[in-house]
């Protein structure tokens, strides 16, 4: 998986990657050549010209060897260089060189922007080098004055132009996600080494674009790179973590999961667990619902088992415990949660569940309400349960306030992951997995298309699935976080955010074949 820093980190990695014989100038290099196959890549369909905005930093000599490269390849380039960059710069010359057409553009003479904006504004593409990570915010007066004429210049242009930017967009804190009312909005984004942390706050995440990794050749022969235990959950790290299908398989080689779901007054969440569980790949989901939801479920998921239990006006009883506790020896994992409810019965239910051996758990919605009135919950089941909270539960779990948690997200998840001994995904914008070991991952998205209600029973269901196939706490919860958001994603493009519901996504989760 890709890796989450902190500005401060990728500093103290690239020095000890240099003192080991990495040198920064081959760094940049890299950085460079990636850039370049990133613009490549992203722009088949534009016309093969571009122009780079160049700072006085790294960012800016990223943008220039990149610029050779597409001058090499063909491209008409060009550079504009902002501040003290002088001629004799190296990575100047060799810009020119490969055919670049060279400007300059002092802080103090903004106002002489008129006579490159045409100019500026006839490139298809525009790589955004003009500051780099370490910026704070507010951006300096006379830097600020002359990137706002730029941002002016370009939101005019026609067709407007595709906005590379160099490891963050300029004007963007990379820690505090900070973003300067100056900072051009980027299409994409190629991030140098590694993420940084604050790109995944908003605002900042508005303005990034698609979000690309650049490898500049770092390896975990640098301690400092090895002992980050931070990371993305991308596409290549959850396809990694989906369980194998193999063409001799039968349905007991996928496992079979007891889903303990469901009310009267949320019988939905129930069904669509029990299908998203079977997406994912279960070979048997068997669903213990109250005796009087049963019938209002079976014909819509005709493939599941099914064990009606005692119920209390609709929602699990405390008899209801010794036929799920029979039912969990033939179950490999068991999730328990969405729909339950609140009633008393249903959290003795719970408490009496808690006191038997059971399976690989994945707790969800109420069952982790319930859970959390009894003293020390989480001794009470195996280690590396998965427990899926949203902000509101998580309090309830924490005793902090909702807004305490939420500024802190990756922090919180990964400090009571380590103190309950169990996988934690805080869910919401940028959903968190930590570990009991220290790793979380971090997904890296946002939208609104997931702000439904039931796109969390699906979440759950698609974990408890991947459980039940004998998938890791921490691998499951990050396969099913990275596939719940890819659908989410999906189903927004083909409906429109506003019109997506939970259901939907079912129908559009990628392909899960490993």
């Amino acid at each position: 998986m890709s890796k989450l820093v902190s500005v401060a980190e990728m500093r103290a990695i690239e020095q000890a990657a240099d003192e080991l014989g990495l040198s920064f100038a081959q760094m940049l290099e890299n950085a460079g050549r990636e850039l370049a196959n990133a613009v490549l890549a992203h722009s088949q369909d534009r016309e093969r010209t571009a122009v780079a905005l160049v700072g006085t930093g790294n960012n800016g000599s990223d943008a220039l060897v990149a610029l050779a490269i597409l001058g090499a390849a063909g491209w008409k380039t060009g550079a504009l260089l902002l501040g003290k960059r002088f001629s004799h710069d190296e990575y100047v010359k060799r810009a020119r060189k490969a055919g670049a057409q060279i400007r300059t553009l002092d802080y103090d003479n903004h106002e002489k922007l008129d006579e490159h904006a045409e100019w500026l504004r006839s490139y298809a593409v525009v790589l955004d080098g003009i500051l780099g990570t370490g910026v704070r915010a507010p951006v300096r007066e006379v830097l600020a004055r002359v990137m706002a004429a730029i941002k002016a210049n370009f939101e005019i242009a026609q067709p407007a132009p595709y906005i590379v930017a160099v490891d963050c967009p300029s004007g963007m804190d990379c820690d505090s996600g900070e973003v300067a009312a100056q900072t051009l909005q980027a299409q994409l984004t190629v991030c140098m080494g590694a993420i940084k942390t604050g790109m995944l706050t908003l605002p900042a995440y508005g303005y990034l674009g698609e979000l690309e990794v650049a490898d500049i050749g770092i390896t975990n022969r640098i301690r400092q790179w090895a002992e980050i235990r931070r990371a993305i959950i991308d596409e290549r790290a959850a396809r990694q973590f989906l369980p194998p299908r193999p063409l001799g398989a039968h349905k007991g080689t996928f496992g079979s999961l007891l889903v303990v779901a469901g009310s009267l007054q949320y019988p939905g969440a129930a069904l669509l667990a029990g299908r998203a569980a079977y997406r994912s790949g279960a070979g048997l989901v068997q669903m213990a619902t109250p005796k009087q939801v049963q019938p209002l479920l079976a014909g819509h998921l005709p493939e599941a088992t099914w064990l009606p239990l005692p119920s209390q006006d609709g929602s699990f009883g405390p008899t209801a415990a010794k036929p799920v506790a029979a039912a969990l020896e033939n179950a490999t994992a068991l999730l328990l949660g969405p729909g339950l409810g609140l009633n008393e019965g249903t959290g003795e239910f719970v408490g009496k569940l808690l006191k038997e051996k059971l399976p690989p758990l994945v707790v969800d919605a109420d069952g982790l309400k319930l859970m959390a009135a009894y003293k020390d919950w989480f001794r009470r089941f195996t280690l590396d349960a998965v427990l899926t909270p949203h902000p509101g539960e998580m309090a309830i779990l924490t005793g902090l306030s909702v807004a305490e948690i939420q500024r802190a997200r990756i922090e919180i998840a990964e400090q009571y992951a380590k103190a309950w001994h169990q996988v934690v995904v805080l869910k919401g914008a940028f959903t968190v997995v930590a570990a009991p070991d220290g790793r979380s991952a971090t997904l890296p998205l946002a939208t609104p298309a997931l702000a439904r209600a039931g796109t969390g029973d699906v979440l759950a269901g698609l974990i408890a699935g991947l459980r039940a196939q004998g998938a890791g706490a921490f691998e499951a919860a990050c396969a099913g976080v990275w596939l719940h958001g890819q659908a989410g994603l999906r189903a927004a493009a083909h409906r429109g955010a506003a019109a997506v519901l939970a259901g939907d996504l079912l129908e559009h989760l990628p392909v899960l074949d490993a």
